[in-house]
């Protein structure tokens, strides 16, 4: 973490403890202790713990930031007990709101100290019990989702054949380093939206920046689960989200007046397109597969990808289009499953072309080594995709998504010229993601007001491209992954399920 960073998170900590002083200090009056010690930070938790008679050590472990916030209202609602209050909503009003809860508590005349030994006498009925449990169950499960890990299933085919639709997943957070949410403030177990009210489940008023632990910088190869950049603003209907993104949208209504154009038009008909912005810890949830880090020059020539010049082999079940040439042989609907991992009767995994024993397969790199080694196959041609309308959509980049590139991974630290021609390449990345106003006018690029003719960029970005190469919604169509943007990696497959469940994936590791 920067100096910086943990500056934000002391001082919300300090806040906390700072914050509720002034109703603390009327009540330590009450409490018959000095109460100066009110607006100490940590030393007032230390008084309370001790008038409560709990655990000091309750005290060290608000050190730890994030968790420690839940410590301290831990701390606040012991503290409330000696005044006599234990009914749920008071407990809330504690641990949520003590700013103002404390006042009230001090300064009225009927709530009076009645100390450790009151506590102790007073019995919980059986439902307070199952309550409280479950207060804590949800509290210890959100801190595990949020900095060890978290379960993720898989919505769409697009990392076929390595993972499946409906192959439910952990994710690592140790593995690139725990992040910390940007909006603490959330409902449980609910990513952006509250079911059946279409409502944010977050607020904003506490926005920490971006901030991780132990960092650690992905690599090649691995599988990745990601905010997805394109997702910071949304449509908010059925439909759209991010299966039809905004900025796909609104390039598609400018036509040829471009993407700014077609933002009039959303902007000027909130009815058919309500927007809706999110921070990147609530922008949806993706998984791909890094295939350039920071640093690394890109470049796709037909369907392989050469970083740095070098060729990058396909992952195992990696899968991709071919046209098949065969033998001759008739081809058996159970021999094409077991052996080859194709099913026939799939119109996306296999198709007549009307040209005798030609087909078009959907194969993974290892059934297409299979088929030429058992000659099964005669010959296999990658079919290679020759539609435009790929990043950054410009059309001094003649580029598809088969043919695409070459493109430099902006590094942390890197420093960059800026140009005419990188411009759109290097734009959204500057502006939006790094947080500075980019403008380019008569042929002159402004960074903050000011002329630049280079940048140096302050994150590490990644290239994330699906392993099913020709259905896959990734870095071809949005660029690049800010680091800012990672959950975590993909770890293991704990579940899996397709009308019953798939037992031959169950606890296999993600590779």
């Amino acid at each position: 973490m920067t100096s910086h960073q943990i500056f934000v998170l002391v001082l919300i900590q300090l806040l906390i403890l700072l914050l509720p002083a002034f109703g603390l200090y009327k009540m330590f009056e009450k409490a018959k202790s000095p109460a100066w010690k009110a607006f100490i930070p940590f030393y007032n938790t230390w008084i309370m713990l001790e008038l409560a008679d709990r655990p000091k050590h309750w005290v060290f472990w608000q050190a730890i930031p994030i968790v420690g916030w839940f410590i301290s209202m831990g701390i606040y609602i012991e503290f409330v007990k000696t005044f006599g209050k234990y009914k749920i909503y008071e407990h809330a009003l504690a641990a949520l709101l003590p700013v103002f809860y404390f006042p009230y508590i001090g300064f009225n005349k009927k709530d009076q100290f009645s100390g450790a030994e009151a506590v102790r006498k007073y019995k919980k009925s059986v439902a307070r019990e199952w309550l409280d449990a479950a207060v804590f169950a949800v509290i210890a499960a959100t801190l595990i989702r949020t900095f060890i890990f978290e379960a993720y299933v898989i919505p769409t085919p697009s990392m076929e054949k390595t993972l499946l639709v409906n192959d439910f997943l952990f994710v690592s957070k140790f593995s690139y380093g725990p992040r910390i949410p940007n909006t603490p403030i959330a409902m449980p177990f609910v990513h952006h939206t509250m079911p059946l009210v279409n409502m944010k489940s977050y607020v904003e008023w506490i926005h920490i920046p971006y901030t991780r632990w132990f960092a650690a910088p992905v690599t090649r190869k691995d599988v990745v689960v990601f905010n997805f950049p394109a997702g910071d603003t949304v449509i908010n209907k059925e439909g759209f989200q991010s299966d039809q993104p905004y900025y796909d949208v609104a390039r598609a209504l400018g036509g040829e007046g471009g993407i700014d154009a077609g933002r009039k038009i959303i902007l000027d008909d909130p009815d058919d397109y309500p927007l809706v912005v999110r921070p990147v810890d609530k922008q949806e949830n993706f998984i791909k597969r890094c295939v350039a880090v920071a640093g690394d020059t890109l470049q796709i020539k037909n369907q392989i990808i050469f970083i740095d010049g070098q060729t990058e082999t396909l992952p195992d079940y990696s899968e991709t289009n071919y046209i098949v040439v065969t033998r001759g042989q008739p081809l058996d609907e159970t021999v094409m499953k077991e052996e080859y991992d194709i099913d026939l009767g799939s119109a996306e995994e296999f198709q007549q072309t009307g040209v005798p024993n030609r087909y078009r397969m959907l194969l993974t790199s290892v059934a297409k080594a299979k088929m030429l080694k058992d000659g099964l196959a005669k010959e296999i041609i990658s079919e290679i995709d020759s539609t435009r309308g790929v990043f950054p959509y410009d059309p001094r980049y003649n580029w598809t998504k088969d043919n695409f590139g070459p493109i430099w991974v902006p590094k942390k630290g890197a420093t960059l010229a800026l140009t005419q021609l990188n411009y759109p390449l290097y734009e959204r990345a500057i502006r939006d993601y790094e947080k500075n106003k980019l403008e380019i006018h008569d042929g002159k690029i402004f960074l903050n007001d000011k002329e630049a003719h280079d940048y140096t960029f302050k994150m590490d970005y990644y290239w994330m491209m699906g392993d099913n190469r020709h259905m896959s919604l990734d870095s071809r169509y949005w660029g690049f992954v800010p680091e800012d943007h990672v959950v975590g990696e993909a770890w293991m497959i704990w579940m899996s399920w397709n009308n019953g469940v798939r037992w031959s994936r169950l606890f296999k590791r993600i590779k």
